[in-house]
C-alpha cells in the first residue's frame, strides 16, 4: 500500500473513531468528522477555540479525541443564538470570547466521565506549555490572552493554573484581577447560563483591546507584529477563523423543501415519455468529433501529466493481492510431492517445495458522472482533461472505468412543460422536463476505442439543464450490474440541481431534495461509494465524501493526489 494510501486510512480511522466518540458523548447520531472538521448531517460546525486547533499528525490520537470530547459538549451546552448575539466582531475581541465559552462547555463535563475530564485537562495542558514554549507570551497580546485562559480555565474546573508557567503570568494576573474581578466572579456564578456568561465574557474581550491599545505600541502597531506571532506559531491559533476560512470556497446553495417534505420524500415525475439514454458520440458530426479530441489531446499534453506515475499510485491505492497458481522448485512452502524422488537421487536439494503465488488485481470499477447544465460548459475543457487523464491511469490500473453525463434535452421543460399546461396545470407535478442521459464512455469498452467519446464534452450545445437525483440513480443502475468487488461513483458538477421548469412547479430545493435522498439511500445500501467533485464549489451539503477542486488553475500532479485521496476514503 501507498503511503499516500496509508495515511489516508490511518486518518479516517482516527476521524472515526472520533466521531464514534462525539456521537456517544453528545447523544447526537449525525455528528461525523470529515477532513478535521465536524459535521451535523450536512452543516459544518466551526471549531474556533484556539486551544482545539490541533494537528493530528504532530499531535496524535490523544489531542483529537479530546476535540471531540470539546466539541460534544459545545454541542450540548451551547446555543449558537445565544452566541452569535454577543460575539464581537473584531478579530482580538472575538479570539478571547470564543476561548472563554469553549471553556464554560468544558467545565461542564460531568462527574461520570472522568475519562473525558481526563482528555479535556491534558489538551488544554499540552497547548498551554505549546504556547509558552514558543515565545508567543513575550508579546502583549499573547501573555494577555494566555494569563486570562489560565484564569478562567483554573476558576472554572477548580484546578491550579499550569505550574510551569505560573511564575511567568503572575504579574500580568495581579495587573488584571482587579479591572476584571467583577466580571471573573460572573463567569464563575453562570456557567450554567450562557447569555450571562456571555456578557461577562465580552466585557472581558473588550478589556484586552482595551489594554492593548493603551499601550505605547499602539493598535496599528500591535496588529503588526502579534499577526507575525500569531503566524510563526507552530500551532494554529487564527483571527481568521474556521468558519470564514471555508468561505474561500464557496458551498453549495441547499435548503428545505416543502413539496418534497409534504409527499413524504416521494419524488414524482411527471412524464418520461420523452427522456432519452444516448451514446455521446452520437450527438456530434464524425468530423467536428475528431477535431474536438485533436484540440483535447493538445491540451492534456500542455499540463505534463506523468500518467504511469498516476497509475501506479491508484494501482498500489485498488489492487489486491490474488491467487494467481503456484511457484514451483521453492525452498520451503508445501510440500511437493511430485519432486519426492529426488530425496532418493539428489539428498541434498532442497527445492522440493511449492508456494502459491499472488499477482496484484483491481477489483474495482468506477464510474464518473458528469454534470453537463449550462454553468459547467465554461469547464468542460478541464473536466475533459481531468476525466481523460483519470480514465487512461485507471485502465493502467486495471480498474473498470464508466463515463456518463446528464442535461435535458431542452430549456424551460420542453414537451413535458407544455403536457402540463395541456393538462390544466396540476398542482406540484414533480420533475417537469425532458433528462437526456449520456454514455460517453461504456465500461466494456476500453480508453483507446472510446477516447473521441470524452471528447464530445468540447459540444457546448449539450449542456442545459440538469436533474442529478435521477441521474446518480441511473449511474448506479449501471454500475450495479458489475460484478467488482468494490463500486465507485465519482459526480463531477460545480452546482445544485437546476431546472427551471421543475423548480417554478413545485419549489427551489424539490430537486435538491431529491438528490440528498438518493445519496442517502445509495450509502445506506453499502453496495456502492458516492463521492462528489466540486468544480470550485463545496458539495458537503449533498455527498458526506466530497473534494473541491479549482480547474481554472489548470491540472496537476498536486490536484490529482487530492483526488487519489478522496477516493481512499471508504
Amino acid at each position: 500500500m501507498s503511503d499516500i494510501a496509508q495515511h489516508t486510512k490511518h486518518h479516517e480511522k482516527m476521524e472515526a473513531l472520533c466521531g464514534a466518540s462525539v456521537r456517544a458523548v453528545s447523544g447526537h447520531p449525525l455528528l461525523y468528522f470529515r477532513a478535521r472538521k465536524l459535521y451535523n448531517g450536512t452543516q459544518k460546525l466551526p471549531i474556533n477555540a484556539a486551544h482545539l486547533q490541533a494537528d493530528p499528525d504532530t499531535d496524535g490520537f490523544s489531542s483529537q479525541r479530546a476535540i471531540s470530547d470539546a466539541m460534544a459538549l459545545r454541542f450540548q451546552h451551547h446555543d449558537p443564538a445565544i452566541h452569535n448575539k454577543y460575539c464581537p466582531t473584531d478579530a482580538v475581541e472575538r479570539l478571547v470570547f470564543e476561548l472563554l465559552e469553549q471553556i464554560r462547555v468544558e467545565s461542564l463535563v460531568p462527574d461520570r466521565f472522568p475519562g473525558v475530564k481526563h482528555n479535556l485537562k491534558q489538551r488544554f495542558t499540552d497547548w498551554s506549555i505549546e504556547f509558552y514554549s514558543s515565545g508567543l507570551t513575550e508579546g502583549q497580546f499573547g501573555i494577555l490572552l494566555y494569563t486570562i485562559s489560565q484564569i478562567v480555565w483554573a476558576r472554572l474546573n477548580r484546578w491550579h493554573v499550569i505550574e510551569q508557567t505560573e511564575d511567568h503570568i503572575e504579574a500580568t494576573r495581579a495587573s488584571l484581577v482587579p479591572s476584571m474581578g467583577n466580571d471573573l466572579k460572573g463567569l464563575m456564578t453562570s456557567v450554567n447560563n450562557q447569555e450571562s456568561y456571555a456578557q461577562h465574557a465580552l466585557t472581558i474581550a473588550q478589556l484586552v483591546t482595551h489594554l492593548m491599545q493603551s499601550t505605547d505600541e499602539g493598535p496599528s502597531a500591535r496588529n503588526r507584529e502579534d499577526n507575525k506571532e500569531l503566524d510563526a506559531s507552530k500551532f494554529k491559533l487564527l483571527l481568521d477563523f474556521d468558519d470564514e476560512d471555508d468561505e474561500i470556497v464557496a458551498l453549495a446553495k441547499s435548503g428545505e423543501s416543502r413539496v418534497f417534505d409534504e409527499a413524504n420524500a416521494a419524488y414524482r415525475v411527471f412524464t418520461r415519455q420523452y427522456d432519452r439514454e444516448v451514446d455521446a458520440t452520437k450527438l456530434v458530426r464524425a468530423a467536428q468529433l475528431r477535431e474536438y479530441r485533436v484540440q483535447l489531446d493538445e491540451l492534456i499534453a500542455k499540463q505534463s501529466i506523468n500518467v504511469p506515475r498516476l497509475s501506479r499510485k491508484l494501482a498500489a491505492l485498488f489492487a489486491e493481492p490474488v491467487r494467481d497458481g503456484w511457484n514451483f522448485g521453492q525452498e520451503e512452502g508445501y510440500l511437493d510431492g511430485r519432486r519426492l524422488s529426488q530425496l532418493l537421487t539428489s539428498p541434498t536439494e532442497r527445492r522440493l517445495f511449492l508456494r502459491e503465488r499472488h499477482v496484484p488485481k483491481a477489483d474495482c470499477a468506477i464510474t464518473f458522472l458528469l454534470d453537463c447544465s449550462g454553468s459547467m460548459k465554461q469547464h468542460s475543457s478541464n473536466v475533459s482533461m481531468l476525466v481523460d487523464i483519470l480514465v487512461r491511469a485507471l485502465e493502467q490500473a486495471g480498474v473498470m472505468t464508466e463515463v456518463l453525463g446528464f442535461t435535458t434535452n431542452t430549456w424551460n421543460g420542453g414537451r413535458v412543460a407544455k403536457d402540463w399546461l395541456r393538462a390544466r396545470q396540476p398542482e406540484h407535478p414533480g420533475r417537469l422536463n425532458e433528462t437526456c442521459h449520456m454514455i460517453f464512455k461504456s465500461a466494456d469498452a476500453s480508453w483507446r476505442r472510446n477516447r473521441s467519446g470524452i471528447a464530445a464534452l468540447f459540444k457546448h450545445s449539450l449542456f442545459r439543464e440538469g436533474v442529478d437525483g435521477e441521474a446518480l440513480q441511473w449511474a448506479c443502475g449501471r454500475l450495479s450490474s458489475r460484478d467488482s468487488r468494490r463500486k465507485i461513483v465519482v459526480v463531477i458538477s460545480d452546482g445544485s440541481p437546476m431546472d427551471t421548469a421543475t423548480n417554478k412547479a413545485n419549489d427551489e430545493f424539490y430537486l435538491d431534495n431529491h438528490l440528498k435522498a438518493v445519496v442517502e439511500g445509495v450509502e445506506a445500501q453499502g453496495e456502492i461509494n458516492v463521492y462528489g467533485l466540486g468544480v470550485g464549489l463545496d458539495l458537503s451539503p449533498f455527498y458526506r465524501q466530497c473534494l473541491a477542486v479549482d480547474l481554472d488553475k489548470g491540472l496537476s500532479q498536486e490536484m490529482f493526489a487530492e483526488v487519489i485521496g478522496l477516493l481512499s476514503r471508504h
